[in-house]
């Protein structure tokens, strides 16, 4: 940090990002000198055959080039190994030497044309001396193309305006000068997010739903990608950095958890209650997935046991709506769920931006008619997920201020729309009129199954809903207190999703900013040390930070440019971690839907070991998700299979133990 400025604009890569690329290149460049020096030494009284001239000057002239390149890439490497992420400053002449080194590629590209010609003449000379220049060839131009894929990575299209803001110093121009910049950039920036959004989504029907969730998603990554100076890896090396300081936190605070309260009985009871039910409709949940869920978790038997249902024709004996291979659906959604066919009302597995797939089914063990939500698993559904804003619900109930995510919400209201409208809720209860309604849905499904209840709670005072890993932005305040009568939500371990929003991303970026702000070791080594922590652990004490003392500061408003970013004592910092957030209008905090059960992990699996990880279930209070985690099951706690054997895992061992009195270490937050 900050992105390196070459020709004028900035790109995606800072000046210490070449200790490791520039190292791989060196031992590739030494290893081809010292081979094409033996070659030389070996064959030079060989070479007097027809072009052997020719060829002993190309070798040489080759050597020197290679002597020279690698001198130019030692000189990186070491220039990069300099300074910190927040200190560029003895990396200065960086700049000029990748100058040197894009210059040194005309040589060799004209160097490399010469062998391909030499060797398409059909020299006859020493068939060893032959290969080995071919293989020079080989190599060279792969080096070369090479060079050309990095350089389109990292390349950024906002790289002039970028440049220009940095080089115009913010914090020497009015307020109004620095708005106007600021703004001229995130409106450019909204442009380039909305293109890639296009191009990523191009196989996606562009109607008036997915403009707007493009116009959407773009306005969310402009608002809240294009205030900092960062580049990739030093968001690696803050994620880190932030995953060691919480380990140690955690570390330490542990012995000082010494007064516990233990939970009382109505609590145990409530929670073992829902436990079990939680247990049960997690099989709908994940039976909406359709067969890819099924095949993954079982892929050694799952298609053999579903492959009679997809080359059965059902879809004229049974409501099924949208998408290829329905009866694999079909097929694995029995498997999961171990229902009838006849116990299916209606299954959709139509998808599109805003309308999600779903399945109605009875269930003459709970005796409830269970309305099931796919989650995220295609491209519409992601910009569902990312259509951020908030839009206000017309709920007929006394609760005021009913905001909730505006992509979730008109997913809800479209399956809302299919249940009423299309008589599939009538039809059930017909079937089954004294049955109760319940909803559920895992992640994505989880939000618009939430947020369904809600709606349907006027006409349905009995319905339940069960939320698997609720995305956590999604219900005003007021909503959000109002689910609790009859939502329960399930969280497990360090997932990202149910602590993801808005509000604690910001949160997030600037803990980013001030942990690698406040380093004292170059990147590579945060990088090494970060990997060998990832893979077999260690003391999270050893801590490659130093806080500055009592000198806490965290950025309000994270500027962009190498200036803004080095200045501790600039009036635009405010490093206090105890600082409220502020969201724009746009994106106000919101809150998980209903009671919220966490299931903890007990101990570590560590890295490498075939441990059966064992989890622990406590009610938890919506506050205890406001802060994304930093670990590497992060993202696999979301997974619907791993959560399904975290709950299997919490019921057999709570019924096991159910005589056993409980521990005194225990401790329970009913909210």
């Amino acid at each position: 940090m900050p992105g390196m400025v070459l020709f004028g604009r900035r790109w995606a890569i800072a000046s210490d990002d070449l200790v490791f690329p520039g190292l791989l290149e060196l031992s590739l460049r030494v290893l081809w000198w010292i081979g094409i020096l033996t070659l030389y030494l070996m064959y030079r009284g060989k070479l007097n055959c027809a072009g052997g001239a020719l060829l002993s000057s190309y070798l040489i002239v080759l050597l020197v080039l290679l002597a020279v390149i690698i001198c130019t890439m030692l000189a990186i490497v070491c220039v990069s190994m300099k300074g910190t992420i927040c200190n560029p400053g003895p990396r200065k002449s960086m700049s000029k030497l990748l100058y040197i080194r894009l210059t040194l590629f005309l040589p060799e590209m004209v160097w490399a044309c010469l062998g391909a010609s030499w060797i398409a003449d059909g020299v006859q000379c020493d068939r060893a001396v032959v290969n080995s220049v071919i293989a020079t060839v080989i190599v060279s131009w792969i080096i070369i193309l090479s060079t050309v894929v990095t350089i389109i990575i990292v390349f950024d299209p906002l790289g002039e305006k970028m440049a220009l803001y940095s080089s115009a110093a913010p914090n020497h121009l009015d307020s109004q000068e620095s708005s106007q910049l600021l703004n001229g950039l995130k409106t450019a920036a909204r442009r380039v997010w909305e293109t890639r959004m296009k191009f990523l989504c191009c196989c996606i029907r562009n109607d008036d739903d997915t403009r707007v969730a493009f116009s959407s998603t773009a306005e969310l990554f402009s608002t809240y990608f294009s205030d900092t100076d960062l580049v990739p890896s030093d968001i690696a090396a803050g994620l880190t950095l932030l995953h060691q300081q919480q380990d140690s936190i955690r570390n330490n605070r542990e012995p000082e958890e010494g007064i516990s309260q233990s939970p009382g009985s109505s609590q145990e009871a409530d929670l073992d209650a829902e436990l079990e039910n939680c247990h049960h409709y997690m099989q709908f949940a994940a039976a909406a997935y359709g067969w890819p869920l099924y095949i993954y978790r079982n892929p050694f038997t799952g298609l053999c046991r579903i492959g009679g249902d997809c080359c059965r024709s059902r879809t004229t004996e049974y409501d099924l709506v949208g998408g290829d291979q329905l009866n694999c659906h079909l097929g694995s959604i029995l498997q999961t769920t171990g229902l009838q066919y006849g116990d299916f009302v209606h299954i959709s597995f139509h998808d599109k931006v805003y309308e999600l797939p779903f399945l109605v089914a009875l269930d003459h063990r709970k005796e409830a008619i269970v309305v099931a939500v796919r989650g995220t698993m295609s491209l519409q559904d992601i910009l569902t997920d990312l259509s951020a804003e908030s839009e206000t619900l017309d709920l007929e109930c006394e609760v005021k201020d009913c905001l909730a995510h505006k992509g979730i919400s008109q997913a809800a209201r479209y399956v809302y729309r299919r249940l009423i409208n299309d008589g599939i809720l009538s039809q059930a209860f017909s079937l089954a009129p004294e049955y109760r309604l319940v909803i559920v849905g895992h992640s994505l499904g989880a939000g618009a199954a939430a947020l369904l209840a809600i709606m349907l709670r006027k006409s349905r005072p009995e319905v339940r809903c069960y939320a698997f890993s609720p995305p956590r932005w999604l219900l005003s305040k007021s909503l959000y207190e109002y689910s609790k009568n009859f939502t329960v939500s399930v969280v497990l371990g360090k997932d990202v999703i149910p602590r993801i929003s808005v509000t604690t991303f910001e949160d997030l970026k600037k803990r980013i900013l001030r942990v690698i702000a406040h380093c004292n070791k170059p990147k590579y080594k945060i990088l090494l040390y970060g990997c060998w922590y990832e893979l077999f652990g260690g003391d999270p004490d050893n801590s490659l930070t130093e806080l500055d003392g009592g000198d806490h500061r965290d950025l309000t408003q994270p500027l962009l440019g190498e200036q803004s970013l080095l200045t501790h004592g600039s009036p635009t910092y405010s490093f206090s971690s105890d600082s409220p957030l502020e969201s724009p209008s746009k994106y106000p905090p919101l809150y998980p839907p209903g009671r919220i059960i966490h299931l903890e992990e007990e101990g570590t699996s560590g890295r490498f070991s075939c441990y059966t990880a064992q989890y622990t279930a406590k009610w938890s209070h919506e506050s205890e998700f406001n802060k994304i985690l930093i670990g590497p099951k992060m993202l696999t706690d979301h997974m619907p299979d791993i959560l399904m054997r975290a709950l299997d895992s919490v019921v057999a061992n709570r019924a096991a133990c159910m005589s056993c009195p409980a521990p005194w270490g225990a401790h329970v937050d009913m909210v």
